[in-house]
């Protein structure tokens, strides 16, 4: 039988990155214990008013067929939130989703094809490979140096920008380095862009959980909005990630021209779902902000007790719910870490080749777990990497 090339392209970009996390789930459910630092699930509930909404809405017959723009409340919701970062934002202006994900995949449907080349930052958040490759392009990984804090530099995307460069992909606050981009950055990096007539999308799904400073994006400098795509939604900002209710805000004529890709793909989506979110966008909530104080927390626990340790190496985030720590100096690459790691203690991370070459020798860890376990989870990681360093010398010392 035959069948698409997409299928081909997407057959190892799939749940192969996600093979630690699905042994230890595999292993849990076997009755053995496992500390989970895997994936970026918030570890506190949405605000009850939200659930409250969505269930309200559901009994007063909100589960009807919706549009492919999305509903009217949700609509008129994120023109106000996006109204205030930059002036002429409306309808036209917007498409909802269910989901980050969903988002990106018909945005860069909209964008690109066979022949095409879309830039990354390298590390990169695990799905935008198969994103990218669903739609034929090719991605062209742009490094981010650990030396200046992962943060992607003008010169950098001068140098990887090809001919068949279509679509910069940005990702502030990012998965999985938590680096932040500021305006004089976005500004370097749109020159770029406007000298090589490049799209910005920039997936913003951490904008509302950076620990300092100020939130920037492309969207709001004047000389970029007019090739600047946000994608995002409310599953961090609002710890609902189980919703799927996501968002695209761009130019009127893309939104125009992608809303027939929409309505192909989904024809809509919950229209409860959309009252929740609108809600969510309307109305004050302390949901991020307590994330926020959390994650900061315990990624400065991790700093405190990892940060002396002579195999380890962890990286102190600006934002977002992970950390990465450098574990090169243990003999292993991330991989064989995280695999041993699962093994041998008990505790699941992330292999950091999920994220990109650049991060092959890294592991990332999860902050959304509580502070006790997270404590346990680092002693089992630093008594790892110890009897690594034992073993090492003995064997040294042996031969």
């Amino acid at each position: 039988m035959r069948y698409a090339s997409i299928t081909d392209r997407l057959a190892h970009l799939g749940s192969g990155k996600w093979a630690v996390h699905l042994k230890a789930r595999e292993m849990a459910s076997k009755g053995i214990p496992v500390i989970e630092l895997t994936i970026g699930e918030p570890d506190i509930p949405p605000d009850e008013a939200l659930l409250d909404e969505a269930s309200r809405a559901m009994k007063a017959g909100r589960t009807r067929y919706s549009n492919g723009r999305g509903e009217p409340r949700v609509v008129e919701a994120l023109v106000e939130k996006y109204g205030r970062r930059q002036a002429g934002v409306g309808e036209g202006n917007i498409l909802c989703f269910p989901g980050t994900q969903t988002a990106l995949f018909a945005v860069m449907l909209g964008l690109v094809e066979g022949g095409d080349a879309v830039l990354v930052c390298d590390p990169l958040y695990a799905t935008y490979e198969g994103v990218i490759a669903a739609t034929g392009a090719a991605m062209v990984p742009v490094p981010l140096r650990a030396e200046k804090g992962f943060h992607l530099q003008a010169d950098d995307l001068e140098q990887a920008v090809t001919p068949e460069s279509r679509v910069l992909l940005l990702n502030t606050p990012h998965n999985p380095t938590g680096a932040t981009l500021t305006r004089d950055e976005l500004a370097a990096i749109g020159e770029v862009c406007l000298r090589h007539d490049l799209w910005i999308v920039c997936d913003e799904v951490y904008e509302d959980l950076i620990f300092n400073g100020d939130f920037a994006s492309p969207f709001d400098l004047p000389d970029l909005t007019d090739r600047t795509i946000v994608v995002s939604s409310i599953s961090k900002s609002h710890a609902a990630p189980g919703f799927r209710s996501g968002w695209a805000v761009g130019p009127e004529e893309f939104c125009t021209r992608l809303l027939a890709v929409s309505e192909t793909m989904l024809f809509g989506g919950q229209p409860f779902i959309a009252d929740m979110t609108a809600k969510a966008l309307t109305e004050e909530f302390d949901t991020a902000e307590r994330m926020r104080a959390l994650y900061a927390q315990r990624a400065a626990l991790i700093m405190d007790r990892l940060g002396g340790h002579t195999a380890l190496r962890p990286m102190m985030p600006e934002a977002g719910m992970f950390l990465l720590i450098d574990v090169g100096a243990s003999g292993l690459d991330g991989t064989g870490f995280a695999d041993r790691l699962l093994e041998e203690a008990g505790v699941a991370v992330m292999p950091g080749a999920s994220f990109g070459d650049q991060a092959a020798g890294y592991i990332r860890l999860s902050l959304t777990v509580p502070d006790e376990i997270l404590a346990e989870a680092v002693d089992r990681i630093a008594a790892f990497a110890d009897k690594l360093e034992k073993d090492e010398g003995t064997h040294k010392w042996a031969s």
